[in-house]
């Protein structure tokens, strides 16, 4: 039950009546995304250039979110945060908790992020919105991803994203697209370590989202996100997911998916549902 009281804690604070809340920012509706498992701004499973919340120029904004991934022998629960201002600078934290449903046991990982803005818009202009980051990982159960090969307890991904939104795209919707590169030898997106008996070096690997508005409120779109494979032991496999993003105010924003994340530890066809709960400042 602890792993629920955040999001309790967080549907108090944006659902009650009577509660309070500062401006949560100057960028229209949606633009802000939601939040990833690994805490920075973006889709699910893919971090996106877009900073979190909705701070424009000149203002600072916050997020606060939880999210539950379940898979046919796994469940991976998410709590984080971010902090974001003048459009130009996201800083955000995740804690991650991995029940190994089948086998026994939990893995544990704490996530640092920042993203920097260095030009471009989502909605104005020409050029994509381009966008750098990084996300220090540090794994807090190594027992298990050191006796199946791994050789680092922590490490840092880099990525580079660009973003971009058409407001009159095909079929009449608003769309928009994402794409990021990513330098990191996290097997398991780091629960199972860094670096393995296989390959030991870090590579770059690509991340992709696309999605369409229905309405104002509602969007539907796809992701997919290739993996390193640096254990010997079982074979890493790219994850991909098809959401629903409901964004009912600027204080809210719920994602929920289904979800193909692979082989997990040799585990085949890890299929499930994704649920993200986002609240805005």
């Amino acid at each position: 039950m602890h792993k629920w009281r955040a999001g309790m804690v967080l549907v108090a604070f944006t659902l009650v009546p009577g509660v309070s809340f500062a401006d949560s920012g100057s960028k229209l509706l949606a633009t802000g995304g939601a939040s990833t498992i690994e805490g920075a701004g973006g889709g699910g499973i893919v971090p996106w250039a877009t900073l979190s919340s909705y701070a424009d120029v000149g203002e600072w904004g916050a997020t606060v979110n939880v999210s539950e991934v379940a898979v046919d022998d796994f469940r991976l629960s998410v709590q984080g945060a971010s902090l974001s201002w003048n459009n130009r600078v996201e800083v955000s934290y995740a804690r991650q908790t991995f029940d190994l449903s089948t086998i026994g046991g939990e893995l544990e990982q704490n996530i640092l992020g920042v993203k920097a803005r260095l030009f471009g818009d989502l909605l104005y202009g020409n050029l994509p919105q381009v966008s750098v980051g990084l996300q220090h990982k540090s794994n807090q159960s190594f027992a298990l991803p050191s006796a199946v090969g791994a050789t680092e307890d922590s490490d840092t991904d880099y990525y580079l994203s660009a973003a971009k939104a058409w407001l009159d795209g095909p079929f009449h919707r608003t769309w928009v697209a994402n794409v990021t590169a990513r330098r990191t030898r996290a097997n398991q997106i780091g629960l199972l370590g860094f670096g393995g008996d296989v390959d030991d070096s870090a590579e770059w690997v690509a991340e992709a989202s696309v999605a369409a508005f229905i309405n104002r409120y509602w969007a539907v779109g796809v992701e997919y996100r290739q993996k390193p494979d640096n254990l010997s032991f079982a074979d890493e496999q790219d994850w991909r997911d098809v959401f629903v993003a409901y964004f009912p105010s600027k204080r809210v924003s719920i994602v929920g998916a289904y979800t193909d994340l692979g082989s997990i530890a040799g585990l085949d066809d890890q299929t499930g549902w994704y649920l993200s709960l986002q609240a805005a400042f």
